[in-house]
């Protein structure tokens, strides 16, 4: 949910009331085709709902406009059902100097407010490219300031040497890789989900 950055704390404290209130009780449906994984595979249906966040044990890295713009052995997923997991990067570990801040301000009920990041290298410029929580709720400190790109908007991103397939939509930022099944959240039809 998209939300005002000039809203006073109290203001902000509602808001996030009020949608932790919606979508933690939203009926939910699970979809009929979900496919149980083998040796090795992980479902996103066996992912936690509120999401779990876990260190990341390979090499994570993000490419744009001819730049790695950050590669990683100290990033987090966070895992939640339904959704491919979403890779947050340590600030130090990402080319800050391609990403400027946008004005965009949205709320997770779990996680809190985030803001967004774009990205420019040379004459290529992507609004919206990624996020980071600079005050996440407390069972998500562990991110803060970490960046998350959304795959689809970069050249690539790669877990180990695996290359990442975007989570469908627009609006969910999750990465997929051979190992992590579906079906995914994110077009609109799977909303209840």
């Amino acid at each position: 949910m998209e939300t005002d950055l000039d809203m006073s704390p109290e203001d902000h404290s509602k808001q996030l009331e009020e949608e932790q209130r919606k979508w933690r009780t939203f009926p939910r449906r699970r979809p009929a085709h979900i496919v149980a994984p083998g040796p090795g595979q992980e479902s996103v249906w066996d992912y936690p709902r509120p999401p779990r966040v876990e260190r990341v044990k390979m090499r994570i890295r993000v490419e744009f406009g001819g730049v790695v713009l950050g590669e990683s052995l100290g990033s987090y997923r966070v895992l939640e059902t339904s959704s491919p997991p979403v890779v947050y990067l340590p600030p130090r570990d990402v080319r800050l100097e391609y990403l400027s801040p946008g004005e965009e301000k949205t709320l997770c009920e779990w996680k809190g407010f985030a803001k967004y990041w774009s990205v420019r290298v040379g004459a290529r410029a992507v609004p919206r490219a990624a996020w980071s929580y600079p005050d996440p709720l407390s069972d998500y400190s562990i991110i803060k300031d970490y960046l998350a790109f959304y795959p689809a908007r970069m050249d690539a991103c790669y877990v180990g040497d695996a290359l990442v397939t975007a989570q469908p939509g627009d609006y969910y930022g999750g990465w997929i890789t051979p190992e992590i099944l579906g079906p995914f959240k994110g077009d609109p039809q799977t909303e209840e989900w």
